[in-house]
């Protein structure tokens, strides 16, 4: 295959064109490497995998202080935003509310990875879409990489990988920068063990199923956030309801089996939610569904190690996903930027004779904020305990204010918060 490539041998391949991607893919172009990204999907950002939400930049720095944002996420692109928010509105299972302001963004996400991926290819990587990874050899400092797909078949080489392809990565399987084994999700939201398709319910890497539908025809605030919890609709987890313009959301749900006691799929959980709950029911009522949606969530943090010398995983491929709410745009585009600008140092550096390696990003990405990530995992366990029982939920809604709410989003528990949520479980 010679077209669309102009060569066969770069300085970097990034695998995974999603927000990580291409933004590593951009910023390791502009930083002098020739780079190549490459993704699977024939169209960049489609199907959507994601509900799109995400605080403005603001927003995130204030939260979380140490991370330093791009401008891919302080200046979005407007066409990019379905709508933007001022609230953030929580239901307990005994439908007690507590809400706390949110400026931010639910994004089409078909055209914000579509207009991140553009900017890469216009930074100088070349893109090549609708194509995978199918082996990849390494020896003698350099990796072969396997390619086939809408434009046939072709190997490449590459003198660094970054591996931004999602949460069941092929890179981070390949170079042991994984948690465990691979998940997938079915049509109607249960995960298969992908080796002996068993559900998987006790995996020691826990990982949440998103299913969620496009709807219009619906009454709901067109500038706040929704999100439910209680076990008869969504056990373990959220259920969310997102403004997407005029009579429009995103309505999903966001689970894992491990903590379900009813035999049922995500997609028979959201359908109860939406024809039974005694306040969404009516917000939904006469909603029709133009398109569904599901995906794999990350929710136990970054596995041990996220780089070798001359490989890196970022985004969701890197566990870079806030345990505790499932975002992860922030993080990915944060982590992709490191992950672009390192490979082109180390680039750099091997051409002027001196050592290439990619051991930095370990070292920079969690200095941002590792110890964010970190504590979310934390904070979601915490959760756990109380998510299993509705009594439970109820109590620890009463106690955590609503701005303590917000906080905890983001694994933020104050020791003192934390001694009486301890409380409430003894």
């Amino acid at each position: 295959m010679s077209f669309p490539l102009s060569k066969k041998n770069y300085d970097v391949v990034v695998v995974g064109a999603g927000p990580a991607g291409s933004v590593a893919a951009k910023y390791a172009a502009l930083g002098g490497a020739d780079v190549l990204f490459v993704d699977r999907k024939r169209e960049i950002g489609s199907p959507v995998q994601c509900a799109g939400f995400t605080p403005n930049a603001k927003e995130i720095e204030n939260l979380i202080p140490g991370l330093v944002l791009p401008e891919e996420m302080k200046n979005i692109p407007m066409n990019c935003v379905l709508a933007e928010t001022k609230a953030q509105r929580l239901y307990s299972p005994d439908l007690k509310i507590k809400e706390f302001d949110v400026d931010g963004y639910v994004l089409d996400r078909r055209l914000f990875d579509s207009a991140l991926a553009e900017q890469a290819a216009l930074c100088g990587a070349e893109l090549l879409c609708g194509t995978s990874v199918k082996s990849i050899q390494s020896d003698s400092g350099n990796h072969t990489v396997r390619l086939s797909g809408v434009f046939g078949k072709t190997d490449v080489t590459a003198k660094i990988i970054i591996g931004a392809d999602g949460p069941n990565s092929v890179i981070g399987k390949t170079f042991g920068l994984c948690h465990g084994a691979e998940t997938k999700i079915d049509a109607v939201g249960n995960a298969k063990n992908a080796s002996n398709e068993k559900a998987v319910s006790n995996a020691s890497y826990e990982r949440g199923i998103g299913f969620e539908y496009k709807m219009t025809g619906v009454d709901i605030d067109s500038k706040t956030l929704e999100m439910f919890f209680g076990n008869k609709y969504v056990p373990g987890g959220y259920i969310w309801i997102f403004p997407e313009g005029e009579g429009k959301a995103n309505v999903g749900i966001g689970l894992r089996h491990s903590l379900c006691t009813e035999k049922l799929s995500a997609r028979d959980f959201l359908n109860r939610f939406i024809q039974e709950h005694p306040i969404a029911a009516e917000k939904l009522k006469g909603g029709k569904i133009t398109s569904v949606m599901a995906g794999v969530i990350p929710v136990d943090g970054a596995p041990a190690r996220t780089a070798t010398d001359s490989v890196m995983v970022a985004g969701d491929a890197a566990g870079h996903v806030m345990a505790t709410n499932g975002g992860g745009i922030p993080f990915a585009i944060a982590a992709g930027k490191i992950a672009g600008d390192v490979a082109a140092e180390a680039v750099a550096a091997g051409k002027s004779g001196k050592e290439l390696t990619t051991a930095a990003y370990e070292q920079r990405w969690r200095a941002e904020f590792g110890e964010a990530l970190e504590a979310s995992v934390q904070a979601r366990k915490l959760m756990d305990k109380f998510m299993v029982s509705d009594k439970r939920m109820n109590a620890a809604f009463k106690l955590l204010p609503a701005d303590k709410l917000k906080e905890m989003q983001c694994g933020s528990i104050p020791t003192a918060m934390k001694k009486g949520l301890d409380l409430l479980l003894k």
